[in-house]
């Protein structure tokens, strides 16, 4: 108890002078888990993932807030740790413990002071103790520009080809306050941590390397990353390889993350991310992939329900809205609901060569409507007559150009991974509906498809464009993570 007394940067004693030298004391003992804590409960084998929880103490935070160089006064120091303890949902559980110190609350308050009487004292700890059923971001969403560690663990796949990479691989992190460059990660380690500029909640992850070496191919199955801080961790599935000649030749994964609740401890976080992930990151199964056999009508309603969760999304207050590239790309999102509509008797498996993947069907039809739509314009210069727009022309040349910017900005993204760039840059431009009429109409859509597809029904196709055009009243902001560049 005197300890965590003593080093507390609220008390209205300490001088500057003993503030500035905790805080360069506290740069260096901060993250104790890197350093005699971490040597003690590491093991021995640094290949095998771990994450090894937090400090729960008010010294522990207390460093965290006083490492915080833009703070100048003590009332800032102590704004900042009752914010951080509430998000942490400790704020009760250390003022007890701070308010159950008598000796020094004699020294620092008069007899009649509201923390000096026990039942006034219980009450407004009660009242304390009532806000973890919340979860608030009050600190990560207050100090914007402060500097925050960052732990990444990587948990590859615990068979032996793929459980390693001799590539030289990097992370990179997306979130609602901006996003890092390409973090290298440490040769044959699975774990790292860095410090950037609050992230805020964090919603991507990008994972890649440069296919080099003997054995470059690597299995990823789930990333965690911590912020060392708040404690907030996030889990990012993927279940996917990295690496040319494998899976659909994907140097690079764009994963979307959900908060890990509070009350998961890291032994369980740990142990559920040592086995496959339920849903790949993206969400678009690929053609060798067995999956639940859904009908028409599950799929439909999956779609609609995708659909209404984005413009509820729309039509709440700002400041409530939750995160946009979860409800795009995340579990049974609109990414993850249009794969299945088209890969409803979608023809994927061949006897020869390699499967089909929906992006193989999309550049076909691109190839097919730049013929069409450079015919129509050699004809309309020839005659001068313009054909009904009611054929979408203007729409088979967004999609040519779309999937022509597709290919041209992400040469080290797989066929999945581009094909959700095209639904969310697609949806933003609100060309989903639009063509979906010119892609029934397609005769490569006759070749590849069944004629128990949705877009061989005409009715199907015009319940789709029916759902879909409920985006059109919506300004979609991707984050840049997502859209790589492609305006």
């Amino acid at each position: 108890m005197a300890l965590e007394t003593e080093s507390a940067p609220a008390s209205p004693t300490k001088s500057p002078s003993n503030t500035n030298s905790l805080r360069k004391k506290s740069l260096q003992e901060r993250w104790p888990s890197d350093r005699s804590i971490d040597r003690r409960s590491r093991p021995s084998d640094p290949g095998i993932p771990t994450l090894r929880p937090l400090p729960i103490s008010i010294t522990f935070d207390m460093r965290n807030v006083l490492a915080m160089t833009e703070i100048k006064t003590h009332i800032g120091y102590a704004r900042a740790w009752v914010r951080l303890s509430l998000e942490k949902k400790v704020l009760s559980k250390h003022l007890t413990t701070l308010l159950g110190d008598s000796e020094l609350l004699r020294s620092l308050y008069k007899r009649y002071a509201f923390l000096r009487c026990d039942d006034e004292k219980e009450q407004f700890l009660s009242y304390l103790l009532s806000l973890n059923a919340v979860d608030y971001f009050c600190f990560t969403s207050t100090y914007t520009s402060t500097i925050v560690p960052y732990r990444v663990v990587i948990f590859p796949s615990r068979k032996l080809s793929g459980a390693s990479t001799s590539a030289n691989a990097w992370v990179s992190l997306g979130g609602t306050l901006g996003q890092t460059s390409n973090i290298p990660v440490p040769r044959s380690q699975v774990e790292l941590v860095f410090q950037h500029k609050n992230l805020g909640l964090l919603t991507t992850l990008r994972i890649g390397h440069d296919n080099t070496g003997m054995s470059p191919k690597w299995m990823v199955e789930h990333v965690l990353v911590r912020n060392e801080v708040t404690g907030h961790t996030w889990k990012f599935p993927c279940g996917r390889w990295l690496g040319r000649g494998i899976d659909d030749g994907s140097l690079e994964r764009i994963l979307v993350g959900e908060l890990v609740p509070s009350h998961v401890t890291s032994d369980d976080l740990v142990e559920s991310c040592r086995t496959p992930p339920r849903c790949r990151s993206p969400n678009v199964p690929g053609p060798r992939r067995s999956d639940l056999r859904l009908t028409v009508p599950d799929i439909q309603q999956h779609l609609g329900d995708s659909v209404n969760s984005l413009v509820k999304y729309f039509y709440k207050p700002e400041k409530e809205r939750g995160s946009l590239t979860l409800l795009l790309c995340g579990d049974f999102g609109l990414v993850c609901c249009l794969e299945q509509v088209f890969s409803y008797g979608f023809k994927s498996t061949r006897f020869f060569g390699k499967n089909l993947y929906l992006w193989d069907y999309f550049e076909r039809v691109q190839q097919h409507f730049e013929v069409v739509v450079r015919e129509e314009m050699e004809r309309e210069q020839l005659t001068g007559i313009a054909r009904d727009r009611d054929h979408g022309l203007g729409s088979m040349a967004e999609f040519v150009s779309l999937v022509a910017r597709i290919n041209a900005s992400s040469s080290h993204l797989g066929k999945d991974d581009k094909f959700q760039l095209f639904v969310c840059l697609a949806a933003r431009s609100h060309l989903l509906p639009r063509i979906l009429l010119p892609l029934q109409r397609s005769p490569i859509t006759s070749h590849m498809y069944d004629e128990s597809s949705f877009l061989r029904d005409p009715q199907l196709v015009r319940d789709l464009i029916n759902v879909l055009s409920a985006l059109n009243e919506f300004e979609i902001i991707l984050e840049s993570s997502l859209t790589r560049g492609i305006d």
